[in-house]
């Protein structure tokens, strides 16, 4: 039996050759090895990948951080270049938004929607207002009913009459006018009265306002009013009847600031602020001005000054709501004070009477205007005015060959 089974197991064996036995094993070693090269590929390439974006994220850290350094080291200088450019950017838009506003004021000063207020305003002066006309500069020669004399005197010395000064008007662009407004009695004898000497000379502007000392600050603000809704002018004077005036000097210094906005021209002062009651310049709103002795704030002397357009449209745009000191010359200041005005101290505009204004011109220095301090103008005017004339005034024909 054992005989059998072994040689039985032999036939088996000796049913496989050598050869594919050796082909057997060679082909499963192979495979092994393919097998495990692959294996090896993956793991290796997912390491790599890992490694790579482990490293990347540490480049991109790194740059980060350099970044961040650097920003954080540049922060100061930055911020502080913005800001001065965000002023500067700021400091424009004011000054465009300011000049905006004067000429929307101008173009509603110019444009009198209501011509039933305008006539009110204006009086007698009742021609439809149409268009402005552009003029060099407008002078308001402030005055009252009873002065009568003081006009004729300065009509004899420095002021043009009838033809010649509408003739001022179209080759010099110089307006001049004797403002006045009603009495308390409206069609009474002096309004008759202005009316006969405004159809002789012609040289009145009227306005709707009852006269009287303690309205002048009322007055003169109607006055630019008005002025700026008739003329387009570069400059609005007002005068006092009993000042001198030489209109070639005055035209040749607001020709030298004419290219100027907000100017306010004349001679500044600061005069106290007079609390005491019964004295004459008093101020009842003393208070509002400080301690007892203390002074007004830096204004131009009322006998004379001169204002750009733009601030004149200001007064006229915002009448309503500028409150009006005692004082006509402290109500103007004050008006202008809290803005953006260049104050110009011309004091060829308060020069003295004889022989002051006398040396002055004969050392080259004329004068624009002339008057006493001690009378807030020329003492005893309608005496006076032709001797100031003759002795101070300019040649008859400074004015016209002056070009402007």
């Amino acid at each position: 039996m054992g005989a059998i089974l072994v040689t039985r197991h032999q036939r088996v064996m000796g049913g496989v050759s050598k050869r594919m036995v050796c082909f057997l094993c060679i082909s499963c070693f192979c495979l092994g090895v393919l097998l495990v090269n692959r294996i090896l590929s993956v793991s290796e390439l997912a390491g790599g990948k890992a490694a790579s974006s482990k490293g990347s994220y540490k480049r991109r850290y790194l740059e980060r951080s350099v970044h961040c350094e650097r920003k954080e080291t540049s922060i100061p200088g930055d911020i502080l270049g913005q800001v001065s450019h965000t002023h500067d950017i700021i400091m424009s838009l004011d000054k465009t938004i300011s000049d905006l506003e004067m000429q929307l004021a101008a173009a509603r000063a110019a444009q009198v929607s209501d011509q039933d207020t305008f006539q009110k305003t204006m009086g007698s002066q009742t021609e439809p207002l149409k268009g402005r006309r552009k003029v060099f500069f407008v002078m308001g020669i402030m005055t009252a009913f009873s002065s009568r004399k003081r006009r004729d005197s300065i009509r004899d010395t420095w002021m043009p009459q009838v033809e010649n000064l509408r003739r001022m008007e179209q080759e010099k662009g110089i307006v001049m006018r004797f403002v006045i407004g009603r009495s308390s009695t409206p069609g009474g004898v002096l309004d008759r009265a202005i009316e006969a000497e405004e159809k002789q000379h012609q040289d009145f502007l009227r306005l709707n306002h009852v006269e009287g000392y303690q309205e002048l600050s009322s007055k003169t603000q109607i006055y630019f009013s008005i002025a700026v809704a008739l003329w387009d002018a570069d400059f609005y004077i007002k005068v006092d009847d009993d000042v001198h005036v030489n209109l070639g000097v005055l035209a040749s210094i607001l020709a030298h600031h004419k290219s100027k906005q907000r100017v306010y021209i004349g001679c500044m002062k600061s005069g106290p602020v007079l609390a005491k009651q019964g004295v004459k310049y008093h101020e009842p709103e003393y208070w509002k001005f400080g301690e007892d002795g203390n002074k007004y704030f830096r204004h131009a002397t009322g006998q004379l000054y001169a204002i750009s357009k733009d601030l004149a449209t200001y007064i006229s745009a915002n009448r309503h709501i500028l409150h009006k000191y005692a004082n006509e010359d402290v109500s103007l200041g004050s008006w202008l004070i809290g803005l953006d005005v260049e104050h110009i101290d011309e004091r060829s505009m308060c020069c003295g009477t004889p022989p002051d204004c006398e040396w002055k011109a004969q050392a080259g220095n004329a004068c624009a205007a002339s008057f006493d301090w001690s009378c807030s103008g020329i003492c005893k005017s309608v005496e006076r005015m032709e001797e100031v004339h003759q002795r101070c005034g300019e040649d008859e024909g400074t004015i016209w060959h002056l070009s402007i």
